[in-house]
């Protein structure tokens, strides 16, 4: 993609994976074995965490569904199931896929760690299974996810950014996501490491499954602790999350910067409209590509090293073959270089006649 102006570089694959390690350059080879032993009558499991954030349902399925079919000539089948935020569902949909024989396994991990032992059951039944977005625990074959400890960076520079000469004025409140995705505390390190001794924080949480009705009721405890009069601006880990937050500071009268993630197409309007101040564009084609590729060689029996650009490490398990993938700071100044370039959004779906007015303001037409 050519958006020199707008990417944030992924550091060459030498992010830290906080809870789940560091990747490194690496002549990469795939637990499968070298030989194809199967063609393109594949069976691919897909598992997805939840079907709240609306990415799911809307971009990964259909996106994955469709480079299977690309990438095996119209035979491979892709067999889905979404946990809705519940790790005990998940591992039983695991159990269901082993038992329905599919050739290889996309787990999007509800929590990481719970995952493990079924991640064990599909690897000891020869089953590969490839982790997406989330680096879950145990004999993990392949990953692909967004460089995550750039995504909090981002997010950081961004709210300094917005807050200019007021950064240490008073105080912020962060709201970061689930402690059970491996991911947030990566998004928080890196927030962290932009925004430390250069900002008050007042409050930090770890919202409970990053539901957007947790952090609004995080949100309402924050400015009665901190007062409202003392709050500049708010860290949300995602779009949904900032919803809830926005929600939170309107009713209490206050219209100050709050980040987000994933680039909803809620958190977009909020941005045309100003009550959101910016997101985090992840190019989701890009990545379900990538684990597409990785689950149909894992399948197939090929080596991941074509798809994979390096390596991570797992608490359990070391030199998974990976593929990270870079993102793109999202404001109001670059909506048609990002979203409405990459055709997730037209102008049509974002400047609704409720943000018409708003969309007229900065020329997006």
């Amino acid at each position: 993609m050519r958006r020199a102006a707008f990417a944030v570089a992924a550091g060459a694959m030498a992010v830290s994976l906080a809870a789940c390690g560091s990747a490194k350059e690496s002549g990469n080879k795939s637990s499968a074995s070298s030989s194809p032993k199967k063609g393109d009558n594949i069976k691919v499991g897909l598992l997805l965490p939840e079907n709240t954030t609306a990415r799911y349902e809307k971009f990964d399925r259909p996106l994955i569904e469709k480079k299977v079919k690309d990438l095996t000539n119209g035979k491979g089948e892709v067999v889905y199931a979404n946990a809705k935020q519940d790790a005990t569902v998940q591992n039983q949909q695991v159990e269901t896929m082993i038992t329905q024989k599919v050739d290889v396994l996309i787990v999007d991990a509800v929590d990481y760690v719970a995952i493990k032992n079924s991640v064990q059951k599909a690897h000891d039944a020869g089953i590969p299974v490839i982790a997406y977005d989330r680096l879950a625990q145990g004999p993990i074959s392949g990953y692909t996810s967004f460089d995550n400890a750039t995504v909090g960076k981002t997010q950081g520079q961004a709210l300094l950014t917005a807050l200019g000469s007021k950064a240490k004025s008073g105080k912020i409140v962060m709201m970061n996501g689930s402690i059970t995705d491996p991911n947030a505390a990566q998004f928080k390190q890196g927030a962290l490491s932009v925004l430390n001794g250069k900002v008050n924080i007042g409050k930090s949480y770890d919202t409970k499954d990053w539901n957007p009705v947790n952090a609004n009721s995080n949100m309402e405890a924050a400015i009665s602790a901190v007062g409202k009069q003392n709050i500049v601006g708010v860290y949300s880990a995602n779009d949904d999350m900032a919803g809830g937050i926005i929600t939170a500071l309107k009713a209490a009268g206050l219209n100050v910067p709050v980040t987000g993630q994933d680039a909803a197409l809620t958190g977009v309007q909020r941005i045309v409209a100003g009550t959101q101040y910016m997101s985090v564009y992840k190019p989701y084609p890009t990545e379900a590509n990538a684990v597409a590729e990785m689950a149909v060689d894992a399948a197939q029996g090929k080596p991941l090293s074509s798809v994979a650009t390096g390596t991570v490490d797992s608490p359990t398990n070391k030199g998974i073959p990976a593929k990270i993938i870079p993102v793109y700071s999202l404001t109001k100044d670059n909506i048609k270089d990002t979203v409405i370039k990459d055709g997730i959004y037209t102008v049509s779906d974002i400047c609704t006649a409720q943000y018409k007015a708003d969309c007229d303001k900065i020329g997006l037409k």
